[in-house]
């Protein structure tokens, strides 16, 4: 058996989660399983949407998200399914809690896999390291907890028939107490979900010019990217920043805006599908990993390309 932790918004599963079923079905065939489900909520979960995706399906309400928590709940599925592999979508919170359900189960632990497989019993993957410059081919034995790099696998596709959902006692793990929630406000579409992202930099000048930034995002149906220097200057949010210490993207469309492309930055964004630059610096560092690039200023160009897209969706 093969368990697959599915995240979700509260009301659908998340991208993530269905890029982990597809590499949870492939290590279930080769092992000769089947695969179970767990979705861990803090109030409500879509439930009957993910009984359609997997073969068993376990729930729990746990109340405030803590690391202790959702890792007792998945170590309690996991139990439960007497799963050989646990496959979660990688994210700053899977990373928080998965290193304890790993060292319970005594188990080796693959983060961030571009790819997996199961050879003489154990499962080899691959993945980045040294700010994306390399691949590293990493293997553990059985059992393995393993998590999937956003964008790197495809979608896996509902199953024929709903599974049964079984309703987990989660033990109380009183160690951390939530006192207070800061919520941020999301707006459109996940920046790691993105298929088009659009990332401003230090080059744009001002917070008001992302305005132009959120539009272009807004007719590609992407998500709105920032470098860090942007960041520290406060014209946007930490929730947006790409790069080494922010998030992760590999879009299909990756459109960065006044961008120099410092090393940092680029391990944040470099596996993008297709890069689009405008930079007025011809010698900036991110024209050598652009597929596309403008040279000229971005407060030129940025308004064409606005004009260019608005005529091709008319």
């Amino acid at each position: 058996m093969v368990l697959v932790v599915l995240d979700h918004d509260g009301n659908r599963l998340k991208k993530g989660s269905l890029e982990a079923l597809t590499r949870a079905r492939d290590l279930a065939q080769a092992l000769g399983g089947k695969v179970a489900g767990v979705l861990l909520a803090e109030e409500k979960a879509p439930v009957e949407e993910a009984r359609k995706y997997v073969e068993v399906l376990y729930t729990a309400t746990l109340g405030p998200y803590t690391a202790e928590k959702w890792a007792a709940g998945v170590l309690k599925a996991a139990e439960a399914s007497g799963a050989k592999a646990v496959v979660a979508p990688s994210s700053r919170q899977s990373r928080a809690y998965l290193g304890r359900v790993a060292y319970a189960l005594r188990a080796g632990l693959l983060e961030d896999t571009l790819e997996s497989r199961v050879e003489g019993g154990e499962v080899h993957a691959t993945r980045y390291a040294y700010l994306n410059r390399v691949t590293q081919r990493v293997k553990a034995a059985l059992p393995v907890v393993l998590t999937v790099k956003p964008n790197t696998t495809p979608l896996a596709e509902p199953l024929p028939g709903e599974a049964e959902a079984v309703a987990l006692s989660v033990p109380e793990v009183p160690t951390v107490e939530v006192l207070e929630r800061l919520q941020e406000e999301k707006k459109g579409v996940s920046l790691t979900e993105a298929d088009v992202v659009v990332t401003g930099g230090r080059g744009m000048g001002s917070a008001e010019a992302f305005k132009r930034v959120e539009e272009l995002a807004a007719l590609l149906g992407g998500a709105v990217g920032a470098t860090r220097a942007v960041v520290d200057a406060g014209w946007r949010p930490y929730a947006e920043q790409v790069g080494q210490t922010g998030k992760t993207v590999q879009p299909s469309l990756y459109i960065a805006l006044g961008v120099s492309g410092a090393v940092q930055h680029l391990a944040g964004m470099n596996k993008s599908k297709y890069i689009v630059a405008v930079n007025k610096d011809p010698e900036a560092p991110i024209f050598k990993h652009a597929d596309y690039g403008i040279v000229g200023d971005v407060h030129q160009v940025l308004p064409a390309l606005i004009e260019a897209v608005k005529k091709l969706k008319d």
